[in-house]
């Protein structure tokens, strides 16, 4: 895609904003000015922004996974004992000992 063409041999994808860019570059009287412009067209290019932002989403979904898992462990070792422990009706014996 450095040629400027698209595989279908059209405008690449990013060339608006190469555009964009480039106008900006010729008008301005220092390179900063064109800051944004620069950030549009190389995020075009390679999705940085894009990437970070998907794999942030990505991780916090793995997290909330995880600790819904270990919720459900808690609540199925309740399940799995028979008893109500939850609401304080019936309270666990810790040692097996009657009193």
């Amino acid at each position: 895609m450095a040629s400027g063409f698209s595989y279908t041999g059209g405008r690449s994808r990013c060339f608006a904003y190469w555009q964009e860019f480039q106008k900006c570059y010729a008008q301005a009287d220092a390179p900063q000015q064109c800051q944004l412009q620069a950030e549009d067209y190389l995020e075009c290019l390679h999705h940085t922004k894009e990437i970070a932002r998907a794999n942030a989403v990505k991780a916090e979904f793995i997290k909330k996974a995880e600790h819904q898992a270990t919720e459900g462990r808690k609540v199925a070792d309740v399940l799995a004992d028979g008893v109500i422990v939850g609401v304080g009706l019936i309270q666990r014996d810790k040692g097996g000992q009657d009193k």
